[in-house]
Protein backbone atom coordinates (compact mmCIF):
# COMPACT_ATOMS: atom_id res chain seq x y z
CA UNK A 1 0.00 0.00 0.00
CA UNK A 2 2.87 2.32 0.86
CA UNK A 3 4.39 1.76 -2.59
CA UNK A 4 1.15 2.81 -4.30
CA UNK A 5 1.00 6.06 -2.34
CA UNK A 6 4.60 6.88 -3.14
CA UNK A 7 4.12 6.02 -6.81
CA UNK A 8 1.34 8.61 -7.15
CA UNK A 9 3.16 11.56 -5.58
CA UNK A 10 5.18 13.96 -7.69
CA UNK A 11 8.94 13.47 -7.59
CA UNK A 12 11.94 14.41 -9.73
CA UNK A 13 15.48 13.09 -9.62
CA UNK A 14 16.72 16.57 -8.69
CA UNK A 15 14.86 16.18 -5.39
CA UNK A 16 16.70 12.98 -4.51
CA UNK A 17 19.02 13.18 -1.47
CA UNK A 18 21.48 10.94 -3.33
CA UNK A 19 24.89 12.55 -3.98
CA UNK A 20 25.04 14.65 -7.15
CA UNK A 21 27.90 12.55 -8.56
CA UNK A 22 25.60 9.50 -8.53
CA UNK A 23 22.78 11.14 -10.48
CA UNK A 24 22.37 10.42 -14.23
CA UNK A 25 24.70 12.17 -16.65
CA UNK A 26 22.62 13.72 -19.47
CA UNK A 27 23.57 12.72 -23.01
CA UNK A 28 24.64 16.26 -23.92
CA UNK A 29 27.12 16.34 -21.02
CA UNK A 30 29.05 13.20 -21.94
CA UNK A 31 32.47 14.19 -23.23
CA UNK A 32 34.36 10.91 -23.77
CA UNK A 33 34.64 10.05 -27.47
CA UNK A 34 35.38 6.77 -29.23
CA UNK A 35 39.16 7.28 -29.51
CA UNK A 36 39.54 8.35 -25.89
CA UNK A 37 37.37 5.44 -24.71
CA UNK A 38 39.45 2.89 -26.62
CA UNK A 39 42.61 4.54 -25.29
CA UNK A 40 41.29 4.02 -21.77
CA UNK A 41 41.06 0.27 -22.32
CA UNK A 42 44.41 0.17 -24.08
CA UNK A 43 45.93 1.94 -21.11
CA UNK A 44 44.18 -0.42 -18.73
CA UNK A 45 45.32 -3.49 -20.67
CA UNK A 46 48.94 -2.42 -21.03
CA UNK A 47 49.69 -2.50 -17.34
CA UNK A 48 52.09 -4.12 -14.96
CA UNK A 49 49.38 -6.06 -13.13
CA UNK A 50 48.46 -7.94 -16.30
CA UNK A 51 52.12 -8.72 -16.95
CA UNK A 52 52.37 -10.03 -13.40
CA UNK A 53 49.29 -12.21 -13.93
CA UNK A 54 50.93 -13.63 -17.06
CA UNK A 55 54.09 -14.32 -15.07
CA UNK A 56 52.04 -16.31 -12.55
CA UNK A 57 52.01 -19.13 -15.13
CA UNK A 58 55.69 -19.60 -14.30
CA UNK A 59 56.56 -20.86 -10.81
CA UNK A 60 60.25 -20.95 -9.83
CA UNK A 61 61.20 -20.81 -13.51
CA UNK A 62 58.91 -23.69 -14.56
CA UNK A 63 55.90 -22.96 -16.80
CA UNK A 64 52.63 -24.62 -15.82
CA UNK A 65 51.20 -24.11 -19.35
CA UNK A 66 52.87 -23.83 -22.72
CA UNK A 67 52.58 -20.81 -25.02
CA UNK A 68 49.73 -22.22 -27.13
CA UNK A 69 47.69 -23.03 -24.04
CA UNK A 70 48.39 -19.56 -22.66
CA UNK A 71 47.21 -17.88 -25.87
CA UNK A 72 44.08 -20.04 -26.04
CA UNK A 73 43.21 -19.33 -22.40
CA UNK A 74 43.67 -15.60 -22.98
CA UNK A 75 41.59 -15.64 -26.20
CA UNK A 76 38.66 -17.41 -24.52
CA UNK A 77 38.77 -15.06 -21.53
CA UNK A 78 38.96 -11.92 -23.72
CA UNK A 79 35.96 -12.99 -25.81
CA UNK A 80 33.86 -13.54 -22.67
CA UNK A 81 35.07 -10.22 -21.23
CA UNK A 82 34.02 -8.27 -24.36
CA UNK A 83 30.57 -9.90 -24.47
CA UNK A 84 29.80 -9.25 -20.81
CA UNK A 85 31.15 -5.70 -21.06
CA UNK A 86 28.77 -4.95 -23.93
CA UNK A 87 25.80 -6.51 -22.16
CA UNK A 88 26.45 -4.89 -18.82
CA UNK A 89 27.37 -1.39 -20.00
CA UNK A 90 23.92 -0.94 -21.55
CA UNK A 91 22.31 0.21 -18.30
CA UNK A 92 24.83 3.00 -17.72
CA UNK A 93 25.10 3.96 -21.38
CA UNK A 94 21.37 4.49 -21.85
CA UNK A 95 20.46 5.88 -18.43
CA UNK A 96 23.61 7.77 -17.43
CA UNK A 97 23.37 6.20 -13.96
CA UNK A 98 26.31 4.46 -12.21
CA UNK A 99 26.78 0.88 -11.05
CA UNK A 100 25.74 1.51 -7.45
CA UNK A 101 22.31 2.57 -8.72
CA UNK A 102 22.14 -0.42 -11.06
CA UNK A 103 22.52 -2.68 -8.02
CA UNK A 104 19.30 -1.25 -6.60
CA UNK A 105 17.35 -3.04 -9.32
CA UNK A 106 18.13 -6.43 -7.83
CA UNK A 107 19.33 -5.79 -4.25
CA UNK A 108 17.16 -2.88 -3.10
CA UNK A 109 18.20 0.47 -1.61
CA UNK A 110 20.30 -0.70 1.32
CA UNK A 111 21.08 -4.11 -0.12
CA UNK A 112 22.83 -2.36 -3.01
CA UNK A 113 25.09 -0.49 -0.61
CA UNK A 114 26.26 -3.73 0.99
CA UNK A 115 26.64 -5.47 -2.38
CA UNK A 116 28.70 -2.61 -3.78
CA UNK A 117 31.44 -3.38 -1.24
CA UNK A 118 32.10 -6.66 -3.07
CA UNK A 119 33.17 -4.56 -6.06
CA UNK A 120 34.80 -1.73 -4.13
CA UNK A 121 37.14 -3.72 -1.87
CA UNK A 122 38.97 -5.62 -4.68
CA UNK A 123 39.43 -2.34 -6.58
CA UNK A 124 41.08 -0.77 -3.54
CA UNK A 125 43.47 -3.74 -3.21
CA UNK A 126 44.20 -3.55 -6.95
CA UNK A 127 44.87 0.17 -6.54
CA UNK A 128 47.39 -0.59 -3.82
CA UNK A 129 48.99 -3.47 -5.74
CA UNK A 130 49.39 -1.44 -8.94
CA UNK A 131 50.84 1.46 -6.98
CA UNK A 132 53.30 -0.79 -5.12
CA UNK A 133 54.52 -2.26 -8.41
CA UNK A 134 54.82 1.25 -9.81
CA UNK A 135 56.74 2.22 -6.67
CA UNK A 136 59.22 -0.58 -7.32
CA UNK A 137 59.81 0.87 -10.78
CA UNK A 138 60.00 4.42 -9.42
CA UNK A 139 62.53 3.27 -6.84
CA UNK A 140 64.53 1.64 -9.62
CA UNK A 141 64.57 4.99 -11.42
CA UNK A 142 65.66 6.81 -8.26
CA UNK A 143 68.47 4.31 -7.62
CA UNK A 144 69.82 4.78 -11.14
CA UNK A 145 69.50 8.57 -11.05
CA UNK A 146 71.21 8.86 -7.62
CA UNK A 147 73.89 6.26 -8.26
CA UNK A 148 72.39 3.96 -5.65
CA UNK A 149 72.27 6.45 -2.79
CA UNK A 150 68.46 6.40 -2.71
CA UNK A 151 66.68 3.08 -2.15
CA UNK A 152 63.29 3.36 -0.44
CA UNK A 153 60.27 1.76 -2.12
CA UNK A 154 57.94 2.81 0.71
CA UNK A 155 58.60 6.52 0.09
CA UNK A 156 58.09 6.01 -3.64
CA UNK A 157 54.81 4.22 -2.89
CA UNK A 158 53.48 7.10 -0.78
CA UNK A 159 54.57 9.66 -3.38
CA UNK A 160 52.86 7.75 -6.18
CA UNK A 161 49.64 7.42 -4.17
CA UNK A 162 49.57 11.16 -3.50
CA UNK A 163 50.19 11.96 -7.19
CA UNK A 164 47.38 9.67 -8.36
CA UNK A 165 44.92 11.09 -5.86
CA UNK A 166 45.70 14.63 -7.02
CA UNK A 167 45.19 13.64 -10.67
CA UNK A 168 41.92 11.87 -9.88
CA UNK A 169 40.62 14.88 -7.98
CA UNK A 170 40.58 16.79 -11.25
CA UNK A 171 37.76 14.53 -12.43
CA UNK A 172 36.98 12.16 -15.29
CA UNK A 173 38.20 14.67 -17.86
CA UNK A 174 41.73 14.47 -16.48
CA UNK A 175 41.47 10.67 -16.43
CA UNK A 176 40.54 10.71 -20.12
CA UNK A 177 43.46 12.97 -21.04
CA UNK A 178 46.00 11.06 -18.95
CA UNK A 179 44.82 7.70 -20.29
CA UNK A 180 44.88 8.80 -23.92
CA UNK A 181 48.44 10.15 -23.78
CA UNK A 182 50.06 7.57 -21.55
CA UNK A 183 48.43 4.49 -23.08
CA UNK A 184 50.14 5.21 -26.40
CA UNK A 185 53.53 5.64 -24.74
CA UNK A 186 53.18 2.55 -22.56
CA UNK A 187 52.06 0.48 -25.54
CA UNK A 188 55.27 1.35 -27.40
CA UNK A 189 57.39 0.46 -24.37
CA UNK A 190 55.77 -2.92 -23.72
CA UNK A 191 55.75 -3.83 -27.39
CA UNK A 192 59.49 -3.13 -27.33
CA UNK A 193 59.92 -5.56 -24.42
CA UNK A 194 57.89 -8.15 -26.33
CA UNK A 195 60.02 -7.75 -29.46
CA UNK A 196 63.28 -8.03 -27.49
CA UNK A 197 62.07 -11.21 -25.79
CA UNK A 198 61.06 -12.82 -29.09
CA UNK A 199 64.14 -11.80 -31.08
CA UNK A 200 66.89 -12.21 -28.49
CA UNK A 201 65.62 -14.95 -26.21
CA UNK A 202 63.69 -17.21 -28.55
CA UNK A 203 65.77 -20.25 -27.63
CA UNK A 204 65.00 -19.92 -23.91
CA UNK A 205 61.34 -19.21 -24.63
CA UNK A 206 61.22 -22.28 -26.85
CA UNK A 207 62.70 -24.49 -24.16
CA UNK A 208 60.86 -23.12 -21.12
CA UNK A 209 57.53 -22.06 -22.60
CA UNK A 210 56.82 -23.29 -26.14
CA UNK A 211 58.03 -26.89 -25.84
CA UNK A 212 56.64 -27.44 -22.36
CA UNK A 213 53.97 -30.16 -22.23
CA UNK A 214 51.67 -28.09 -20.03
CA UNK A 215 48.06 -29.14 -19.54
CA UNK A 216 44.62 -28.71 -21.06
CA UNK A 217 43.02 -29.77 -17.78
CA UNK A 218 42.09 -27.96 -14.60
CA UNK A 219 45.14 -25.66 -14.70
CA UNK A 220 44.17 -24.48 -18.21
CA UNK A 221 40.58 -23.73 -17.24
CA UNK A 222 41.76 -22.27 -13.95
CA UNK A 223 43.85 -19.69 -15.79
CA UNK A 224 40.92 -18.84 -18.06
CA UNK A 225 39.03 -18.05 -14.87
CA UNK A 226 41.98 -16.06 -13.50
CA UNK A 227 42.30 -14.06 -16.75
CA UNK A 228 38.54 -13.51 -16.72
CA UNK A 229 38.41 -12.77 -13.01
CA UNK A 230 41.06 -10.12 -13.48
CA UNK A 231 38.53 -8.08 -15.50
CA UNK A 232 35.41 -9.01 -13.56
CA UNK A 233 35.76 -6.06 -11.19
CA UNK A 234 35.83 -3.78 -14.24
CA UNK A 235 33.00 -5.17 -16.38
CA UNK A 236 30.99 -5.60 -13.17
CA UNK A 237 30.81 -1.81 -12.96
CA UNK A 238 30.67 -1.16 -16.72
CA UNK A 239 27.94 1.43 -16.13
CA UNK A 240 30.48 3.70 -14.38
CA UNK A 241 32.46 4.02 -17.61
CA UNK A 242 29.70 3.82 -20.23
CA UNK A 243 27.78 6.70 -18.60
CA UNK A 244 30.64 8.99 -19.65
CA UNK A 245 30.68 7.80 -23.29
CA UNK A 246 29.09 9.95 -25.99
CA UNK A 247 25.65 8.72 -27.10
CA UNK A 248 24.30 7.11 -30.29
CA UNK A 249 26.65 4.11 -30.48
CA UNK A 250 25.13 0.71 -31.23
CA UNK A 251 25.81 -2.38 -29.13
CA UNK A 252 28.04 -3.72 -31.92
CA UNK A 253 30.15 -0.57 -32.00
CA UNK A 254 30.50 -0.45 -28.23
CA UNK A 255 31.46 -4.12 -28.24
CA UNK A 256 34.34 -3.32 -30.58
CA UNK A 257 35.45 -0.51 -28.28
CA UNK A 258 36.09 -3.20 -25.67
CA UNK A 259 37.14 -6.17 -27.78
CA UNK A 260 39.80 -4.53 -29.97
CA UNK A 261 41.88 -2.71 -27.33
CA UNK A 262 41.52 -5.48 -24.74
CA UNK A 263 42.58 -8.13 -27.27
CA UNK A 264 45.64 -6.16 -28.27
CA UNK A 265 46.69 -4.96 -24.83
CA UNK A 266 45.61 -7.78 -22.53
CA UNK A 267 46.68 -10.55 -24.91
CA UNK A 268 50.14 -9.06 -25.40
CA UNK A 269 50.77 -8.26 -21.73
CA UNK A 270 49.76 -11.73 -20.53
CA UNK A 271 52.04 -13.31 -23.11
CA UNK A 272 54.87 -10.90 -22.32
CA UNK A 273 54.55 -11.66 -18.61
CA UNK A 274 54.79 -15.41 -19.19
CA UNK A 275 57.82 -15.02 -21.48
CA UNK A 276 59.52 -12.55 -19.13
CA UNK A 277 59.21 -14.92 -16.16
CA UNK A 278 60.34 -17.90 -18.25
CA UNK A 279 63.45 -16.08 -19.51
CA UNK A 280 64.53 -14.44 -16.24
CA UNK A 281 63.05 -16.77 -13.59
CA UNK A 282 61.72 -13.69 -11.76
CA UNK A 283 57.97 -13.17 -11.28
CA UNK A 284 58.08 -9.46 -10.43
CA UNK A 285 58.12 -7.65 -13.82
CA UNK A 286 60.18 -4.77 -12.46
CA UNK A 287 62.98 -7.06 -11.30
CA UNK A 288 62.64 -9.21 -14.41
CA UNK A 289 62.94 -6.25 -16.78
CA UNK A 290 66.01 -4.95 -14.91
CA UNK A 291 67.64 -8.38 -15.29
CA UNK A 292 66.54 -8.68 -18.93
CA UNK A 293 68.16 -5.43 -20.03
CA UNK A 294 71.06 -5.27 -17.57
CA UNK A 295 71.52 -1.74 -18.81
CA UNK A 296 70.78 1.32 -16.73
CA UNK A 297 69.62 3.43 -19.67
CA UNK A 298 67.13 0.88 -20.96
CA UNK A 299 65.98 -0.05 -17.45
CA UNK A 300 65.37 3.64 -16.72
CA UNK A 301 63.39 3.96 -19.96
CA UNK A 302 61.11 0.96 -19.32
CA UNK A 303 60.71 1.68 -15.59
CA UNK A 304 59.40 5.13 -16.41
CA UNK A 305 56.75 3.61 -18.66
CA UNK A 306 55.81 1.13 -15.94
CA UNK A 307 55.12 4.05 -13.61
CA UNK A 308 53.03 5.78 -16.28
CA UNK A 309 51.14 2.56 -16.98
CA UNK A 310 50.31 2.15 -13.31
CA UNK A 311 48.88 5.66 -13.18
CA UNK A 312 46.72 5.05 -16.26
CA UNK A 313 45.38 1.72 -15.00
CA UNK A 314 44.49 3.06 -11.58
CA UNK A 315 42.81 6.09 -13.11
CA UNK A 316 40.62 3.95 -15.35
CA UNK A 317 39.87 0.85 -13.30
CA UNK A 318 40.67 1.23 -9.62
CA UNK A 319 39.81 4.72 -8.38
CA UNK A 320 36.34 5.61 -9.67
CA UNK A 321 34.38 2.41 -8.74
CA UNK A 322 35.25 2.42 -5.01
CA UNK A 323 34.81 6.19 -5.02
CA UNK A 324 31.20 5.74 -6.16
CA UNK A 325 30.75 3.06 -3.49
CA UNK A 326 31.90 5.38 -0.69
CA UNK A 327 29.85 8.25 -2.09
CA UNK A 328 26.76 6.04 -2.05
CA UNK A 329 27.39 4.53 1.39
CA UNK A 330 28.20 7.68 3.31
CA UNK A 331 26.83 10.44 1.06
CA UNK A 332 30.14 12.26 1.05
CA UNK A 333 31.59 14.46 -1.73
CA UNK A 334 33.38 12.63 -4.52
CA UNK A 335 36.73 14.32 -3.90
CA UNK A 336 36.72 13.27 -0.26
CA UNK A 337 35.79 9.71 -1.28
CA UNK A 338 38.71 9.62 -3.75
CA UNK A 339 41.10 10.67 -1.02
CA UNK A 340 39.80 7.97 1.32
CA UNK A 341 40.17 5.33 -1.42
CA UNK A 342 43.82 6.33 -1.86
CA UNK A 343 44.46 6.09 1.88
CA UNK A 344 42.72 2.70 2.15
CA UNK A 345 44.84 1.38 -0.73
CA UNK A 346 47.97 2.17 1.28
CA UNK A 347 46.76 -0.20 4.01
CA UNK A 348 46.00 -3.10 1.65
CA UNK A 349 49.53 -4.60 2.04
CA UNK A 350 49.94 -5.08 -1.74
CA UNK A 351 53.55 -6.26 -1.45
CA UNK A 352 52.29 -9.61 -0.15
CA UNK A 353 50.67 -10.61 -3.48
CA UNK A 354 53.88 -11.12 -5.48
CA UNK A 355 57.13 -12.67 -4.30
CA UNK A 356 60.39 -12.89 -6.25
CA UNK A 357 59.93 -16.49 -7.43
CA UNK A 358 56.15 -16.66 -7.78
CA UNK A 359 53.14 -14.45 -8.49
CA UNK A 360 50.61 -17.09 -7.51
CA UNK A 361 49.40 -14.85 -4.66
CA UNK A 362 47.91 -12.50 -7.26
CA UNK A 363 46.07 -15.35 -9.01
CA UNK A 364 44.74 -16.60 -5.65
CA UNK A 365 43.51 -13.09 -4.81
CA UNK A 366 41.65 -12.88 -8.14
CA UNK A 367 40.03 -16.29 -7.72
CA UNK A 368 39.01 -15.40 -4.17
CA UNK A 369 37.01 -12.28 -5.01
CA UNK A 370 35.66 -14.06 -8.12
CA UNK A 371 33.79 -16.34 -5.69
CA UNK A 372 31.43 -13.41 -5.09
CA UNK A 373 31.66 -11.43 -8.32
CA UNK A 374 30.82 -14.41 -10.55
CA UNK A 375 27.31 -14.78 -9.10
CA UNK A 376 26.99 -10.99 -8.79
CA UNK A 377 27.51 -10.62 -12.55
CA UNK A 378 24.88 -13.27 -13.30
CA UNK A 379 22.37 -11.62 -10.95
CA UNK A 380 22.61 -8.11 -12.38
CA UNK A 381 22.46 -9.39 -15.98
CA UNK A 382 19.52 -11.67 -15.20
CA UNK A 383 17.70 -8.83 -13.45
CA UNK A 384 18.20 -6.33 -16.26
CA UNK A 385 17.54 -8.58 -19.25
CA UNK A 386 15.36 -11.47 -18.09
CA UNK A 387 13.35 -10.02 -15.22
CA UNK A 388 12.96 -6.40 -16.38
CA UNK A 389 13.44 -6.76 -20.14
CA UNK A 390 15.66 -3.64 -20.09
CA UNK A 391 12.88 -1.46 -18.70
CA UNK A 392 13.92 1.06 -16.05
CA UNK A 393 12.13 4.10 -14.67
CA UNK A 394 14.94 6.32 -13.43
CA UNK A 395 12.64 8.60 -11.46
CA UNK A 396 11.43 5.65 -9.38
CA UNK A 397 14.96 4.31 -9.06
CA UNK A 398 16.16 7.53 -7.44
CA UNK A 399 13.07 7.95 -5.26
CA UNK A 400 14.16 6.79 -1.80
CA UNK A 401 10.56 6.48 -0.62
CA UNK A 402 9.65 4.02 -3.36
CA UNK A 403 12.70 1.80 -2.96
CA UNK A 404 12.59 -1.36 -0.86
CA UNK A 405 15.35 -1.53 1.73
CA UNK A 406 16.46 -5.04 0.73
CA UNK A 407 15.25 -7.41 -1.97
CA UNK A 408 16.28 -10.74 -0.50
CA UNK A 409 16.30 -12.96 -3.58
CA UNK A 410 19.53 -11.39 -4.87
CA UNK A 411 21.68 -11.75 -1.71
CA UNK A 412 20.40 -15.30 -1.17
CA UNK A 413 21.27 -16.24 -4.76
CA UNK A 414 24.67 -14.56 -4.32
CA UNK A 415 25.34 -16.63 -1.21
CA UNK A 416 24.27 -19.85 -2.97
CA UNK A 417 26.54 -19.09 -5.93
CA UNK A 418 29.48 -18.20 -3.67
CA UNK A 419 29.09 -21.41 -1.64
CA UNK A 420 29.06 -23.44 -4.86
CA UNK A 421 32.17 -21.60 -6.11
CA UNK A 422 34.02 -22.60 -2.93
CA UNK A 423 33.80 -26.24 -4.01
CA UNK A 424 36.37 -25.56 -6.73
CA UNK A 425 38.12 -22.21 -6.22
CA UNK A 426 40.19 -22.56 -9.40
CA UNK A 427 36.91 -22.33 -11.36
CA UNK A 428 35.21 -19.98 -8.92
CA UNK A 429 34.00 -17.37 -11.41
CA UNK A 430 32.17 -19.66 -13.82
CA UNK A 431 30.71 -21.90 -11.10
CA UNK A 432 29.45 -18.90 -9.16
CA UNK A 433 28.11 -17.29 -12.34
CA UNK A 434 26.11 -20.34 -13.43
CA UNK A 435 24.85 -21.43 -10.01
CA UNK A 436 24.11 -17.89 -8.82
CA UNK A 437 22.22 -17.05 -12.01
CA UNK A 438 20.11 -20.21 -11.90
CA UNK A 439 19.42 -19.76 -8.19
CA UNK A 440 18.26 -16.18 -8.81
CA UNK A 441 15.85 -17.22 -11.56
CA UNK A 442 14.39 -19.99 -9.38
CA UNK A 443 14.06 -17.74 -6.33
CA UNK A 444 12.26 -15.11 -8.40
CA UNK A 445 9.71 -17.73 -9.46
CA UNK A 446 9.25 -19.20 -5.99
CA UNK A 447 9.27 -15.91 -4.08
CA UNK A 448 7.96 -13.14 -6.34
CA UNK A 449 9.25 -9.69 -5.33
CA UNK A 450 7.71 -6.43 -6.54
CA UNK A 451 9.91 -4.80 -9.16
CA UNK A 452 9.95 -1.05 -8.70
CA UNK A 453 11.21 1.23 -11.50
CA UNK A 454 10.40 -1.05 -14.43
CA UNK A 455 8.34 1.14 -16.71
CA UNK A 456 10.53 2.70 -19.40
CA UNK A 457 12.19 0.60 -22.11
CA UNK A 458 15.78 1.42 -23.01
CA UNK A 459 15.35 0.11 -26.55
Amino acid sequence: MQTTVNANRKFSIDQSPIAEDLKPIPADQRKVGVIAYMAMWLGDGFNIGNITLGSSLVVAGVATMNLLQTLMAAAIAILIIAVIFTLNDRFGYHTGAPYVMQLRLSFGKNGAKAASLLRGIPAIVWFGFQSWTGALALNQIAKIMTGGSFNNTAICFLFLQALQILLALKGFKSIKIVATIISTIVMVALVSVFVILVTKHSAVIGTKLVNVHGTWGLTFFGFIMAFLGNYTTIFESAADYARELRPNLSDKHRGLLYFLPITLAYGMTLTTGAMLAAVTGISSPVGAIAKLFNNNGLTLFVSLFIVLGVITTNMVANIMPPTYVLTSLFKIPQKLAMTIVGLLAIGSFPWLLVQASSATGLAIFIRTYSIFLGPMTAIILTEFYLERHQKVNLTALYDEARQKSVQWNAPIALLIGACAALLQVDLSWIIGFVVGGIAYVILNRVHVEERIAAEESLE
